[in-house]
């Protein structure tokens, strides 16, 4: 039975059965769409959380010298503001900090439950709930399903000979070992993107010798940081309209940078001619500037900020190797050219498993259908939060909602709220489920993928925005405020809403 978009949204909010709402994670997105629910008058909800605490990606990352590359007051929640935040690009300490405080503010902990991995969702039809499976064999129903484990939460390892015969210390820098004491060793780093640039200049003055193996060269850019001010931080606190006004100027400001991310844009060309000028500024030696200087357009790969990645690889004790890995022994790393070096310590910096969606929990929906299999060619959804055949389900920063020049926590908001309308219409119009339509899906997509093509991101090189086949399927294609301007409120024509 389907009913009209009038119906199900004029429907009466008293003496409705609660819905059971299962939200995966207890990050930035997990936490957002739980106040989202609240606001709407709806608190059944429960947050599945692996870890042991909230904080997502940033609960994780604890290497040294870890930060936000998005300016602090526009990566926080626009309904809750930090007017003391201590540098305009906060640490990862100070933003997990954050996160706590928001749990605490809005009562979530008593509605998360901590060390609860979840294996396996599937949707029963008949019934109309999310059958859900944890790591300890627990079965959980729910009525809606919200995944909130964003894109990047599953480190990447590479696959390199000999990796299982290395005798010293190993490890990803999402898992950061701080056991390990770096002093005087020979560190090698495989990998060379955002996280390297983060911990390589914190670690290079204390170790005997660091070998960067770089696969491809980076654009860098200077990185606009400093600490607030005293003064700036009780003006903030006087006046929170100062807040609002800073973190509406940023987003503006960052909102204009997607004109570099078209191809052939004036001013991506601006991004290069910055990103050489640093280059020339701190890299005198010309083998080492070529080895740094990218030969694909600005923004193919993510721009990197950052003020001290180039005087640290300038160091004599840094060496940037080029020369693939061939093989690792039980001390050293060998490259193709032949070179044996010695290593006592490997870190990977090799970034995320983030194409591959939710991996690696198994979800099926109506008729049993996987989404891997759903996802084989690469992960797509509906406006970045619904799939076709997977009813009452969505996702927060899913497919093709990732951004290169503004705030995820902007794209979350949005989606929340967009989610948060979805579920009150659940409620309202007594529905079993709500199955976004396979042709809105398709349409929506096509328009999408079309956009990209005139972006940077559809050019030659390889990213994690894209799949080895070269979908672009973590990106938006546009602007954040076209975005915004199409996730205020759900399109009901979109769905098949399906009554009891």
């Amino acid at each position: 039975m389907s009913q009209s978009l009038n119906n199900v949204l004029s429907g009466p909010d008293v003496k409705l059965k609660p819905l059971s709402i299962a939200i995966l994670g207890a990050g930035a997105a997990g936490l957002c769409i739980a106040i989202k629910l609240q606001k709407a008058g709806i608190d059944s909800f429960t947050i599945l959380e692996k870890a042991a605490s909230v904080g997502g990606t940033w609960r994780d990352n604890t290497y040294p010298g870890s930060g936000c590359d998005v300016p602090s007051m526009l990566y926080s929640y626009s309904f809750e503001p930090k007017p003391d935040w201590s540098r305009k690009f906060a640490g990862q300490a100070e933003i997990v900090d954050y996160f706590e405080g928001v749990a605490r503010k809005y009562q979530l902990l008593p509605h998360i439950r901590f060390n609860t991995e979840v294996t396996e969702a599937h949707f029963d039809e008949s019934a109309g709930l999310w059958r859900i499976r944890t790591a300890a064999g627990e079965e959980i129903a729910a009525n809606v399903l919200i995944s909130g484990v964003g894109q990047l939460n599953r480190p990447a390892y590479p696959k390199i000979d000999g990796l299982d015969s290395f005798k010293g210390a190993a490890f990803h820098s999402a898992r950061w070992d701080h056991g390990v004491d770096l002093t005087g060793k020979n560190v090698a780093v495989i990998g060379n993107g955002a996280s390297a640039i983060q911990f390589v200049p914190e670690i290079a003055p204390k170790v005997g010798r660091l070998t960067i193996y770089q696969r491809t060269p980076n654009w860098c850019v200077p990185k606009a940081d400093r600490p607030f001010t005293e003064r700036e931080k009780k003006l903030f606190r006087a006046f929170p309209w100062l807040v609002r006004a800073q973190r509406w100027l940023t987003w503006i400001m960052l909102e204009r940078n997607y004109l570099a991310f078209t191809q052939g844009s004036f001013f991506g060309k601006l991004f290069e001619k910055a990103s050489k000028k640093e280059l020339e500024a701190h890299i005198k030696d010309p083998e080492l500037r070529r080895k740094l200087t990218p030969d694909y357009p600005a923004g193919c790969k993510r721009i990197l900020l950052t003020n001290d990645w180039y005087p640290a690889l300038a160091r004599p004790n840094v060496d940037v190797e080029t020369s693939h890995i061939a093989r690792v022994t039980d001390n050293a790393v060998v490259t193709e050219d032949g070179v044996s070096h010695p290593a006592d310590v490997i870190i990977y910096a090799t970034g995320f498993e983030s194409t591959d969606f939710l991996a690696p929990i198994k979800v099926t929906g109506r008729g049993n259908a996987d989404l891997n299999a759903v996802w084989a060619q690469g992960a797509e959804a509906h406006r970045g939060v619904a799939v076709s055949g997977f009813p009452n389900f969505f996702m927060l920063y899913g497919p093709n909602t990732n951004l290169g020049h503004n705030s995820i926590i902007f794209m979350i908001e949005c989606q929340a709220n967009y989610i948060a309308q979805c579920v009150q219409a659940l409620r309202n119009g007594r529905l079993r489920y709500i199955d976004v339509r396979k042709e809105a899906m398709a349409a929506f997509n096509r328009e999408l993928q079309q956009d990209m093509q005139k972006t940077v991101w559809a050019a030659g090189c390889s990213s994690w925005y894209k799949t080895a086949d070269g979908k672009v399927t973590n990106n938006w294609s546009s602007f954040t405020a076209r975005y915004w301007w199409q996730m205020r409120h759900p399109d009901f024509n979109e769905y098949a809403l399906v009554g009891n």
